[in-house]
């Protein structure tokens, strides 16, 4: 599986289009956001949308690895990796991995952009335990991304992938806080993946672990798109 990772990394570092508008979207959405109409009295703002936005990038980057998935498909890539001695749940493991590199550029340049034009000032283990507490939290979505593409055509993986990101971002309060949606849409979005991934930062900025419950459910939705990515990638066979 070591072998198998390297040469998707390999692969994805290569694609140096998707790596500079996969970091530069988010950069370019969080200090709009933030910097809009004046900035002052927003601090505290531009500390919790740098968190949002870094999240929404890392999803969106950890989602899109799918596109490229639902693409090997057609192209036949998939159909080869079957006839080498790679279990199935070692190749959407490895693939998983590999996926994560284009995540952290995403995470990394949103931080500094944080760091280095809004002002956000945090502790120099905030920091450190905000980089990889996003990266390694967005695993699950990468999970989700590469069923979609296993599933999917490449068209079809773009269209879920799309409109799963806007519902993570509205309802999980990536873009927006909780507080502005109606008292039932925010009982939901606590609830869900989103919401849960970006907490593991928002409670580090505020100086503390994250609770219980929001580990607790993020492992849930690992474990459940971890499965759903398997099951994507055995029944994928039957459409080679």
């Amino acid at each position: 599986m070591f072998a198998y990772v390297v040469l998707e990394v390999r692969r994805t570092l290569r694609d140096g289009f998707f790596l500079i508008f996969g970091t530069g979207m988010p950069v370019m959405m969080y200090l709009l956001f933030t910097n809009i109409g004046g900035s002052d009295g927003v601090d505290g703002w531009k500390t919790a949308s740098m968190v949002g936005i870094a999240a929404y990038g890392a999803l969106s980057s950890a989602m899109s690895i799918g596109t490229g998935v639902a693409s090997d498909k057609t192209l036949g890539w998939l159909q080869q990796l079957r006839i080498t001695p790679l279990a199935p749940s070692h190749a959407v493991v490895g693939r998983a991995i590999s996926g994560s590199v284009t995540v952290l550029p995403t995470i990394l340049t949103v931080m500094l952009a944080g760091g280095l034009v809004n002002g956000v000032r945090l502790e120099p283990w905030q920091w450190v335990a905000l980089v990889l507490l996003l990266w390694i939290g967005a695993l699950p979505f990468t999970l989700l991304g590469l069923g979609n593409g296993y599933r999917l055509t490449p068209q079809g993986t773009g269209v879920v992938n799309v409109a799963s990101l806007m519902g993570f971002a509205i309802i999980g309060g990536l873009w927006f806080p909780l507080e502005v949606l109606p008292g039932w849409l925010r009982s939901i979005g606590e609830f869900t993946p989103a919401y849960r991934f970006a907490d593991l930062g928002w409670a580090t900025t505020e100086g503390h672990a994250p609770g219980v419950t929001t580990v607790a459910m993020l492992c849930a939705w690992l474990l459940l798109f971890g499965a759903y990515a398997v099951i994507s990638y055995r029944r994928s066979a039957r459409t080679l």
